[in-house]
């Protein structure tokens, strides 16, 4: 689940009733538009004229800016700092939220009637974890991850680190599941965001040195990262010597997150270091967690073609 969600779940969701996604007349989608304004499920909301005051409609479900500035209101001094200017990660939280309470109460009145009386958090979460119980880590996926990270285990043999390595892997690849569902909430309803409020908002949004670089007509690597963090300082040297030797071919950024928590937070950072890959559409096309060595990040970019 991803760090705004998570932050989310202690507010007060917009109560409705939601209608399945429709056939509607094709227009432009968020995405299409702004280009990484939104990482969850609003890249999908397609943007349209909606009436004044009102910024986002999913059926009955409407959500006002006089709504959002009053949670924004609840967020606390330092959030509300962070979210000016930011406005669309409290939207896409409520937005995201009022849609999984209702696929919850679906799934509550058809499998699990007892989790109907929990309180909409825990309600929530027993829906995402029935949805991503099957997922679990395969020997071929572990022995894999062993072998490709035997750095990360300290000498120890595959059989002595197997039990913690499926727990780890399987607790990822339900994290994983979790995501994916949550961001295909927009491809599961009809979805509309206010054109002209989604326009401000990427003024502001989407002027960053990632957005940009995704803008940029090149590849990019992407680390987020912090200084006083072991793997993140053990990759700076190496990141300041890709910047080199790919300038012209490739942008190679690193962001401190917590210098820029938003930023971290739109891109759904949990732990660090993570590095991210994207195409020269922007296109993220792949993501790694934790330290890697100089001459796996050379391979993962020529893989890309960039040389």
């Amino acid at each position: 689940m991803t760090a705004p969600l998570r932050a989310a779940m202690g507010m007060a969701a917009c109560a409705a009733s939601l209608w399945p996604a429709q056939a509607q007349t094709p227009t432009k989608t968020l995405d299409q538009v702004h280009k990484g304004l939104s990482m969850g499920a609003l890249r999908h909301a397609r943007l349209v004229q909606l009436p004044k005051g009102t910024i986002l409609r999913a059926g009955k479900l409407s959500i006002t800016a006089a709504q959002l500035d009053a949670e924004i209101k609840k967020a606390g001094p330092q959030a509300k700092v962070q979210l000016k200017g930011h406005e669309i990660v409290m939207l896409e939280n409520l937005a995201t939220r009022s849609l999984l309470v209702s696929e919850a109460r679906q799934w509550s009145a058809r499998s699990n009637p007892e989790a109907a009386k929990l309180a909409e958090n825990q309600l929530i979460g027993e829906y995402l974890r029935a949805r991503t119980a099957s997922a679990t880590a395969t020997d071929a996926q572990m022995k894999a991850f062993y072998n490709a990270n035997k750095d990360m285990f300290g000498g120890a043999t595959y059989e002595m680190v197997a039990d913690d390595l499926r727990a780890y892997l399987t607790q990822q690849k339900r994290q994983e599941a979790v995501d994916d569902h949550i961001n295909g909430l927009g491809k599961r309803y009809a979805i509309e965001i206010d054109s002209a409020w989604a326009a401000a908002q990427a003024r502001t949004v989407l002027n960053n040195p990632v957005d940009r670089a995704r803008r940029s007509g090149k590849p990019a690597l992407v680390d987020f990262g912090s200084k006083g963090c072991g793997p993140c300082d053990m990759l700076a040297p190496i990141l300041e010597d890709l910047k080199k030797t790919y300038a012209g071919k490739c942008e190679v950024i690193v962001v401190q997150v917590r210098e820029q928590p938003m930023l971290g937070s739109r891109y759904g950072i949990q732990s660090i270091p993570v590095q991210i890959f994207f195409d020269k559409n922007g296109n993220e096309v792949f993501r790694h967690t934790g330290f890697w060595p100089k001459e796996r990040l050379v391979a993962k970019l020529a893989e890309m073609g960039i040389r």
